[in-house]
């Protein structure tokens, strides 16, 4: 542990200078300012975010508020991602929210305020921190689906996903208690320590951890806590599905490692065996139920349900036999897999964002007919970015599967893998299907793509990005393995 130098908070405050500021805009110039908003959270989020990449490098832990809150390489290179995440979704919200009345700065306040609870969720080094980021974070959430008042399907997605919130909230404040009764502490590097040392109830603490991985399932749409990810996607705008299946899914993954790796380790044997079912049961869910869905965004709901479950193959694979040599390239496999489930979502969604107008909202996969006619630029991108949540060389999806199935194939579930890779080819089905319409069907719809610059040009970078991780995948590798054995409980 470092003297710790305020200045590794920066960024963060700098997040929170922005929700201030953004607020005030909107509270003060109202309607007039909501364009001077928008710029706020956009140059906001993005600026923490470079900030972010560059604390990264630093291979040091600090602590804050009585080590409530730890920054290290691990928690900076996740923030980067979320915020940089964040500012992508609102450049591909933009003309999709101007179409139906909803580029208010309410959407980009709730946005931010999600942000932030995201960074908290990262940076928590105690059981409270880790709850109130989650909170904050999932509040956000909850308004900003429900923000299209006169949309009874919105409305509905955003009760549903608050009722069953509220649950795994529940769940995990329970858990909690029970964690912190067999420890007497909230600290994860106390709790840690007293595992370690073999010193407690062992019944007290199996219950307690069983209920925390419940809400760490709930969280990132793992089977059998899913029920509310379909729902929510297809209910919600696009504009808020995607900022509900972006940053969050990520923000997610690095706050259940928290709870399972830095604070609960010792008992990594028994949380394992609970993530083995999890990550079996949303792979084949996941991917055959994928199969039969009409509805895009729906169907990019089953998509992130099996996609989390490869998530939890990373970790689940990072103590074999009580000896956890092989945790660092597990957990970073399983953080590398994330951050690329990010870019090809973010992608993904901003497509469907495009092909929608006033009006119309491009759902259906029958709405993706013929666009290498309408559109061969961005037919290609949409092509790229299903090839990769497909698995298929070479793009990063590729290379990303493959790094966790040889984590578990070293943890010695080669059962597990072999269902990892049949399960990926009833995925591939739906994921080809939209290219097979794409190039080879008749357009039904001949309207104009239109679309301002920014959003063309960062589309096609984002396509082109997930081909040059898939060619060139070690430095973004590298820094996830770096990030992860700096950030491991000693």
């Amino acid at each position: 542990m470092q003297n710790a130098p305020m200045s590794a908070l920066l960024p963060d405050a700098l997040v929170m200078l922005a929700v201030i500021v953004a607020w005030l805009n909107d509270t003060f110039v109202g309607q007039a300012g909501r364009r001077t908003t928008y710029f706020i959270a956009l140059l906001g989020s993005v600026v923490a975010g470079v900030w972010f990449a560059v604390n990264a490098l630093d291979p040091n832990q600090y602590y804050f508020f009585s080590r409530m809150v730890v920054v290290d390489s691990f928690a900076s290179a996740m923030k980067a991602v979320v915020s940089l995440g964040y500012a992508v979704s609102i450049v591909y919200s933009r003309k999709y929210l101007e179409d139906r009345d909803l580029f208010r700065g309410d959407f980009f306040l709730l946005g931010m305020f999600s942000l932030l609870g995201q960074l908290v969720m990262i940076s928590g080094n105690n059981f409270l921190t880790l709850y109130l980021g989650l909170e904050l974070m999932s509040l956000s959430l909850y308004a900003v689906i429900a923000l299209r008042r006169d949309a009874p399907q919105s409305n509905e997605a955003a009760m549903k996903y608050y009722v069953l919130g509220a649950l795994a909230s529940g769940f995990l404040l329970y858990g909690i208690s029970m964690l912190y009764g067999a420890t007497g502490s909230l600290e994860l590097g106390e709790v840690w320590k007293v595992l370690s040392t073999q010193s407690f109830d062992k019944g007290v603490m199996l219950f307690g951890v069983i209920f925390i991985v419940a809400g760490i399932a709930f969280k990132m749409g793992a089977v059998p806590f899913h029920m509310w990810v379909p729902d929510v996607y297809q209910g919600a705008p696009t504009a808020m599905t995607l900022l509900t299946g972006g940053g969050p899914k990520v923000a997610a993954f690095a706050w259940g490692l928290r709870f399972l790796v830095m604070g609960l380790l010792p008992l990594a044997v028994d949380w394992q065996q609970m993530l083995v079912i999890l990550a079996a049961l949303s792979m084949i869910v996941g991917n055959i139920t994928g199969i039969v869905q009409r509805n895009i965004k729906r169907m990019l709901a089953y998509s992130a349900i099996s996609n989390m479950g490869f998530v939890l193959l990373g970790l689940l694979s990072g103590v074999v036999d009580g000896k956890s040599g092989g945790a660092a390239s597990a957990y970073g496999s399983a953080m590398f897999y994330s951050i690329v489930y990010l870019v090809t979502t973010l992608g993904s969604f901003g497509v469907v964002m495009l092909l929608a107008r006033r009006d119309f909202e491009a759902e259906t996969i029958d709405d993706f007919k013929g666009l290498n006619q309408r559109s061969p630029v961005f037919a290609f991108v949409m092509m790229v970015l299903m090839f990769s949540l497909a698995g298929i060389p070479p793009t990063v999806g590729f290379y990303a599967k493959l790094s966790v199935l040889e984590a578990t194939m070293n943890a010695g579930l080669t059962w597990l893998a072999v269902l990892a890779v049949i399960t990926s080819l009833f995925g591939a089905f739906y994921y080809l299907r939209i290219v097979k319409v794409m190039y080879f069907d008749e357009p039904q719809d001949t309207a104009p793509i239109s679309a301002d610059t920014c959003k063309r040009a960062l589309l096609t970078l984002n396509g082109l990005a997930v081909l040059a991780l898939g060619i060139v995948p070690g430095p973004l590798m590298a820094i996830c393995l770096q990030a992860i054995s700096h950030s491991l409980p000693h």
